[in-house]
């Protein structure tokens, strides 16, 4: 790999470093601050809604945008400097028009939100020129991984500010948007040191906008883009009203509510390598499959009780599904789309998952005024309509997601013998093969290449 490249991947990830932190300190917290100033329940659907609802309209011309600056990495320069400056305002307006407060954080946070995305399309394309397609997978797993760490831990950290916080509540929310400012500061040094492939001979886009929405359940990337925007959309009927549900019905302190929101992101960093290592070996239309299949089963298990340690295990199974799916569906959109056409791709891809967000809050925030109780909570009902509707996605709509290459290398041999012989034979072997390697696993997980062979044996089936 070429000196300036490495350089750039290594920038890229101090990049995303310090993204992730700005979104440890704002992602969990912009609805227990509305909470904080008197949101209602739909306003907790809108203060989710409009910023996505922002993010898809701006996409619809970012790539042309991106076109006219002078390089991609100038204009996705830009549009992180305005994000961080939207995040001040959306603290201390707020306070200064406190009859008002909520609809001035909804105004700031979405800026902040649309400003941040028009760049996605241009930066997608950039890391599509620099990371080689070889090791596509354990890059951006990698990558992840880090931006878990970061993300996790400024989110513990703002959590724990909250909690000896009570007393003087808003300055400490006021410290955590600064922070966030500050961390989006530090993206945009590391993004600006990173080198565009194009930047002296940009190619611009061969595909319009309306070509590719026209030809969207033609092309194996219009099929996948409406999949994610339906999966977003099944989602997002319930994901923003989680933290009402634990701060408002469950009566949570803030410690608690981060530690098990943040148990999503441990097993998030914790899988992501693994999960790129996997998608390079296997595939990455095996694992968008078979995390589809678990995405309905989250929602659901929020309905069987209450106890602290057990939804601390429901999150920890939410990150390790969301890390396989999120990181298997970029990767697929990096496949699916052509040099000439990745831009509005993206743009595409972003808008139409931002689209399903910011519907899907708009009716989880209408609905739940109008369900019954579930086990005496509201929010539990809506949870389950998340759970009807993902179940109806992903059993209609995943058998259309086709595997576009051959994966990096075939099952073992040993293991495609046993399946021909008797499917109860191979479970057998795996269960016997795995505790005997129990204590290498334990060691070297990666290496001992059992964690790939268990994950193949189950796409198989």
């Amino acid at each position: 790999m070429k000196t300036i490249t490495r350089k750039s991947l290594d920038n890229s990830i101090k990049d995303g470093a310090a993204y992730s932190a700005m979104l440890g300190l704002t992602q969990d917290y912009i609805t227990p601050f509305a909470l904080a100033l008197k949101a209602s329940v739909p306003q907790i659907g809108i203060l989710s809604a409009l910023p996505n609802l922002s993010v898809a309209l701006s996409q619809l011309f970012a790539p042309f945008l991106s076109e006219k600056a002078k390089s991609r990495k100038s204009f996705v320069f830009k549009a992180v400097l305005l994000q961080a400056v939207c995040f001040l305002p959306a603290f201390v307006l707020p306070l200064l028009f406190r009859d008002f407060g909520v609809w001035w954080l909804i105004l700031w946070y979405t800026l902040g939100t649309m400003f941040g995305s028009l760049g996605n399309p241009a930066w997608s394309s950039l890391m599509a020129d620099l990371v080689p397609g070889s090791i596509r997978g354990r890059f951006f797993g990698y990558r992840g991984m880090i931006a878990g760490i970061m993300t996790l831990a400024f989110s513990l950290a703002s959590g724990l500010l909250l909690q000896i916080s009570t007393d003087t509540l808003f300055l400490g929310f006021g410290l955590i948007f600064f922070g966030a400012s500050l961390a989006r500061f530090i993206s945009s040094f590391f993004l600006n040191k990173m080198e565009d492939p194009q930047a002296k001979a940009p190619i611009k886009d061969g595909v319009s906008m309306k070509a590719l929405v026209k030809d969207l359940n033609k092309t194996p990337m219009g099929k996948f883009i409406s999949y994610s925007a339906l999966i977003n959309f099944s989602t997002y009927i319930a994901a923003p009203f989680f933290a009402v549900y634990m701060l408002r019905e469950l009566g949570f302190d803030y410690l608690t509510y981060i530690i098990v929101i943040s148990s999503a992101s441990v097993a998030n960093f914790v899988f992501m390598k693994v999960w790129g290592r996997i998608c390079d070996i296997c595939g990455n239309v095996k694992i968008l499959k078979l995390c589809s299949v678990f995405v309905p089963v989250v929602p659901l298990l929020w309905i069987f009780s209450h106890n602290t340690y057990y939804l601390i295990g429901v999150q920890a199974l939410s990150g390790i599904i969301w890390a396989g799916f999120l990181l298997s569906g970029t990767n697929y959109i990096f496949e699916s789309s052509s040099r000439r056409n990745r831009m509005r791709g993206f743009a595409l891809y972003t808008g139409g998952n931002s689209l399903g967000i910011a519907l899907g809050s708009l009716v989880g925030g209408l609905l739940v005024s109008v369900l019954p109780q579930l086990n005496g909570y509201y929010m539990l009902s809506l949870f389950l309509v998340s759970v009807i509707a993902r179940t109806l996605v992903v059993g209609l709509f995943i058998n259309s997601i086709k595997e576009l290459k051959p994966a990096g290398s075939a099952i073992p041999q040993a293991f495609v013998s046993a399946y021909r012989l008797d499917i109860f034979a191979l479970k057998f072997r795996a269960i016997l093969q795995a505790v005997l390697q129990l204590p290498r696993i334990f060691r070297q997980p990666l290496r001992s290449g059992m964690v790939i062979r268990i994950f193949q044996l189950i796409i198989r089936f």
